[in-house]
């Protein structure tokens, strides 16, 4: 990957080398210091991604937004949804106790705070607040993600090698199984795309009845990619405009016991999110729909689609419903 790829912007051993507070993060480097990686999806990478669709086929990546109830949250709960109507021709409604990241989502760069240098691009902390514009999801929403979309089809490589994932045990993956599978599914990742990882677990969970839902729930353990700097580094030097999965934190819990990041993210016991999210400004997509994507994809031998992503605009959201929608 060379520099030009990523629009002229270091790679991540040189984002290490930034002084002070600025060391390892991509703060002011970006036009638009609220928006991240998202910017990485320019207009020259929305119009490579529209040459993604073949087939004019359409898929949803959002499950129900009450889906995941029990999930591995113990804090979200599914919303409550309620019709009324003011006289016998009118119905309308509204939703009780919605958690905006409670099913398939994305989170925005407010839903971490760095341990040690604080939020994305040094926004003070009393700035974090209802109805406050910076770092909000609404940035994403007046001008949606729009980029090519990268399916990494690690579970089916895994079965391709007669290797199974315990979703049981919080299956961590290494980083090698992404490379691994692009290889064999003769797909690459360019500056600009949204990488979408395919993991079986969402469907692996849902399949589950509520008290094997409530167990996983209470041991904490759920399948993702090992805590390591070979997967920051390849995200940042890729140019990847967006991280997603489909699983429930992207990254494996609880934490390896050998996470890189365990003095850096003691609050989160070492998880990579406040690299991704504070300091590379990467946002992160969980709990999306991507098996029935996976196996059409895989039919058709097409490793690419046209992505689109419109959070809900609600200023100074710290995450949402992702709204994605992929096109072959």
């Amino acid at each position: 990957m060379t520099p030009a790829a990523r629009g002229g912007l270091p790679d991540r051993r040189k984002l290490k080398e930034r002084p002070g507070a600025l060391a390892g993060t991509s703060w002011n480097l970006f036009a638009d210091s609220s928006r991240g990686t998202p910017s990485f999806a320019d207009a020259a990478a929305v119009v490579g991604a529209a040459r993604s669709v073949q087939h004019g086929e359409v898929f949803g990546l959002d499950y129900p937004v009450d889906a995941f109830a029990p999930g591995m949250s113990k804090a979200r709960k599914a919303p409550v949804h309620t019709i009324y109507a003011n006289h016998p021709a009118h119905r309308d409604d509204f939703l009780d106790g919605f958690y905006l990241q409670g099913s398939s989502q994305i989170d925005g760069l407010r839903h971490r705070r760095a341990d040690d240098v604080g939020f994305y691009g040094g926004v003070p902390d009393e700035l974090i607040q209802p109805g406050t514009e910076e770092l909000g999801i609404q940035v994403w929403a007046d001008k949606p993600i729009v980029a090519r979309g990268v399916l990494v089809d690690v579970a089916g490589y895994l079965q391709s090698q007669g290797r199974d994932v315990d979703h049981a045990g919080g299956h961590p993956l290494p980083f090698d199984l992404i490379p691994q599978a692009l290889e064999a599914q003769g797909a690459e990742v360019s500056t600009g795309d949204v990488v979408m990882l395919h993991t079986g677990w969402a469907e692996w969970f849902l399949g589950l009845d509520d008290a094997r839902k409530r167990e996983q729930q209470a041991n904490g353990r759920a399948t993702g990619m090992a805590q390591s700097e070979e997967l920051l580094n390849w995200s940042w030097n890729s140019g990847v405009t967006l991280l997603a999965a489909d699983n429930f934190a992207v990254e494996c819990l609880p934490p390896v016991p050998d996470s890189p990041f365990r003095q850096t993210a003691p609050n989160d016991r070492g998880m990579m999110h406040q690299e991704f999210l504070a300091k590379l400004g990467l946002p992160l997509g969980e709990l999306w729909r991507l098996g029935p994507l996976a196996r059409r994809m895989r039919e058709l031998g097409q490793g690419h689609a046209l992505l689109v992503v419109k959070p809900l605009n609600v200023t100074g959201a710290t995450g949402s419903p992702a709204n994605a929608t992929a096109i072959l």
